[in-house]
C-alpha cells in the first residue's frame, strides 16, 4: 500500500547537520527537476526578495523565510520525518515512530513535494519556503513542472498495490492516476456531520487524516504485505478501526473511487 501525503506549510528548521545532498534522496530520476527548480527558487529569493514576497505569497513577517530560501543549498538539513510539522504531521507522529511501524513508514509513505517533488520519510532536507500553487519564475506552476515526471515516478513506487491519497487538492494536481492505477487509488476525505449537514473543517481534517496514517502503521494486518489491496479492503479495515467509512465508485472509468470518513466530533490535536 502507499498512502499520498501533501507536506506541510510550517517546517522545523534544524539547528545543525550537514546540506541537503540531492544525489542522496529518494526518486534519483528526479534529481534534474530538483536542481533546476532549486537553482531557481534560489535565484529568486536571492537577487529579488520583493518580487519573491509576491510570487510566493509571504507577508512582512516572513522575510526571514525569503533569506532562509537564498542559501538553502547550504542550511542544515535533517530527515523529512523531522522537518514537516503542523496539524497533520503532529497527529501523525512521525518523529515517535520505532521498530516495525517506522519501517512500515518508509515503506509506504510519500509526501508530494513542491520543491522535491517525492520525499520519504529518511530523505534528509532543509526547511523550505515554496507553496504548491506557486508559479516560480523560469520554471511556471509547480503542479504542470511535476505532473510528467511524477506520472512514471508514483506509479513505479505503487507497483501492484493500492494507493491511498490524501493530499489536498494543490498536491492532488501534481499527480493524478488513470488507467490500471485508477482502479486501485482511493481519494480519502473527512467529513464532520453535525445537524444532519456535513461539511470539511480544515483543521479537523488534517487531524484525523495524520490519525488514520498512524492507525494504519501501527497495525501490521493494514500495511503489511497482507494489508488491503483494493479501496473496499481499505474500507473494511477503516470501519475495523472504529471509524464510519462511505466508499463511492469512480465517477467514470479510468478515476479513483473516494472514501469519505465520517466524524461528529471536530478535532482539538
Amino acid at each position: 500500500m502507499l498512502i499520498l501525503l501533501p507536506p506541510s506549510e510550517g517546517k522545523a528548521a534544524p539547528a545543525s547537520g550537514p546540506p541537503v545532498d540531492l544525489d542522496a534522496l529518494s526518486f534519483p530520476e528526479l534529481t534534474g527537476e530538483r536542481v533546476d527548480l532549486l537553482g531557481a527558487l534560489v535565484r529568486l529569493c536571492g537577487t529579488d526578495p520583493t518580487t519573491a514576497a509576491t510570487v510566493l505569497g509571504l507577508g512582512p513577517k516572513q522575510v526571514d523565510d525569503i533569506a532562509h530560501n537564498a542559501v538553502l543549498p547550504q542550511v542544515p538539513a535533517a530527515p523529512a520525518r523531522e522537518i514537516y510539522a503542523g496539524i497533520l504531521y503532529d497527529a501523525l507522529g512521525l518523529r515517535s515512530l520505532r521498530g516495525a511501524p517506522a519501517r512500515r513508514a518508509e515503506a509506504s509513505l510519500l509526501v508530494t513535494s513542491g520543491l522535491w517533488g517525492l520525499l520519504r520519510p529518511s530523505d534528509v532536507i532543509p526547511a523550505y519556503r515554496l507553496g504548491g500553487g506557486v508559479s516560480l519564475p523560469g520554471v511556471g506552476p509547480l503542479a504542470a513542472y511535476w505532473r510528467r515526471p511524477l506520472a512514471k515516478s508514483v506509479p513505479a513506487a505503487a507497483g501492484d498495490g493500492l494507493v491511498v491519497d490524501l493530499r489536498s487538492s494543490t498536491y492532488a494536481a501534481f499527480w493524478r492516476p488513470s488507467g490500471e492505477v485508477a482502479d486501485r487509488t482511493v481519494v480519502v476525505r473527512i467529513l464532520h456531520e453535525h445537524a444532519g449537514r456535513r461539511t470539511v473543517v480544515s483543521h479537523h481534517n488534517k487531524a484525523t487524516k495524520g490519525r488514520l496514517v498512524r492507525r494504519l502503521l501501527d497495525d501490521g494486518r493494514a500495511t503489511g504485505a497482507r494489508g488491503p489491496r483494493n479501496p473496499d479492503a481499505l474500507a473494511h479495515t477503516l470501519a475495523r478501526h472504529g471509524w464510519t467509512v462511505e466508499l463511492a465508485a469512480p465517477s467514470r472509468p479510468g478515476r479513483p473511487g473516494t472514501l469519505d470518513v465520517v466524524v461528529t466530533e471536530v478535532a482539538t490535536s
